[in-house]
């Protein structure tokens, strides 16, 4: 079922729902079903799985040249998907990036999507690669998320990158695009950050994911911003509890986004991580309240893979 069904058929009621993101190469999927089986008493309808692209390392040859490598450190994507769906009986969202993929790489990756019977996709740029400052397309690639969300749509109209082929069959994917509620990194401004995913939308996207927040306000303006320039597409919350001292310096580095000053004494106070979790915990627990106060449809977690203060804050909501 797509999300925007799933929301439909809620009939106003907030949705619980979560992200994970693949294991390191070398693990087993029972890495990922330990961080799904706890939350599942809250019925998510659909659980995201992130798509890490390529990283690149340098291997020194006995000649003491340098070999440039590709490693894919947490592959497994689709595999997962498929591997959820199966085992939990819910939808599978695969996160599917501009990075790392050429335009023939993303028709054949939606193709088996829709194979496996994957309704559902959050299309993204992606970031650079480590020892890169800005991102660069692959060749023969797209260079911005709305330019993928059009391949998607061309594709659910049956139309593939070989135009002479006869009685192509059309897709069916619902699809997602991110947000941010304090404007993506390489934005110049908010109000233009809300111009490029007002066209990601107008190129066919259903529904919008945001970036991780701490201060709810910023969320609702953020909404209020969309909505004046006819965004009226699901937003989605997605939130994320803060868990160690470092987050302090990690999520604004990282996540370009600031933290209120009354979360960063809460944690500035806590005599060791284990305590930072419990205020992570409960200011999530707050700001879930408050959005679902606001009738917010859904409710995204990132877990990262780790449910234990995932599953304490859902106890206080669902």
């Amino acid at each position: 079922m797509k999300v925007t069904e799933h929301i439909e058929n809620a009939q106003g009621k907030t949705l619980f729902s979560f992200e994970i993101l693949p294991p390191l190469k070398g693990q087993n999927i029972q890495s990922i079903f330990d961080g799904i089986d706890p939350l599942m008493e809250f019925k998510p309808p659909f659980i995201d799985v992130t798509y890490h692209r390529e990283e690149y390392d340098y291997k020194e040859l006995p000649s003491g040249l340098l070999e440039r490598r590709v490693v894919k450190k947490r592959p497994g994507t689709v595999g997962i998907c498929s591997a959820i769906q199966n085992k939990y009986q819910v939808d599978a969202i695969p996160h599917i990036l501009c990075g790392g993929f050429s335009k023939e790489d993303t028709e054949n990756f939606l193709i088996d999507l829709d194979f496996l019977g994957i309704q559902n996709v959050v299309a993204l740029r992606g970031d650079a690669v480590k020892n890169e400052i800005y991102f660069r397309p692959e060749k023969d690639g797209h260079a911005y998320a709305s330019e993928l969300v059009t391949q998607i749509v061309n594709l659910n109209n049956g139309i593939y990158l070989d135009d002479e082929l006869q009685n192509s069959a059309s897709t069916n994917f619902c699809i997602g695009v991110a947000g941010y509620p304090e404007k993506h990194m390489e934005a110049p401004s908010l109000d233009s950050d809300i111009h490029f995913l007002k066209q990601k939308i107008k190129n066919g996207a259903q529904y919008i994911v945001t970036q991780l927040f701490f201060d709810n306000q910023k969320f609702f303006e953020f909404v209020d911003k969309c909505r004046k320039e006819g965004i009226t597409v699901p937003i989605i919350p997605g939130l994320k509890p803060i868990a160690t001292k470092k987050h302090l310096n990690m999520i604004p580095h990282r996540f370009n986004v600031d933290l209120p000053d009354d979360l960063i004494m809460e944690v500035v106070k806590a005599k060791d991580n284990a305590a930072v979790k419990q205020v992570g915990i409960e200011w999530c627990i707050a700001q879930s309240k408050e959005l679902v106060k606001a009738g917010i449809p859904v409710l995204h977690y990132y877990s990262m893979g780790k449910a234990e203060n995932i599953k304490a804050i859902a106890k206080e909501i669902f």
